[in-house]
């Protein structure tokens, strides 16, 4: 994270004050809020890929892919 960008959300102002009376760090809440969502993200994309990828291998027959691993071992 050495590069940063500004980013602003327009939020009615008495919840800004209410925030501050609050001690609450709006930056490092905002920071950490989009952060847990792209990790969330991510993280179920991966799942959705797995399984799609999971629905096409299970189509290959398992001597089929046992062939393909001793194969590239042997370096052919």
């Amino acid at each position: 994270m050495g590069r940063y960008v500004t980013v602003s959300a327009k939020v009615p102002y008495e919840l800004r004050e209410r925030a501050a009376k609050l001690g609450i760090n709006v930056n490092q809440l905002i920071r950490r809020a989009l952060e847990e969502e792209v990790r969330r993200r991510e993280g179920e994309r991966l799942r959705v890929m797995a399984r799609e990828a999971s629905q096409i291998l299970s189509k290959i027959p398992e001597e089929e892919v046992v062939k393909i691993i001793r194969e590239s071992r042997e370096g052919r």
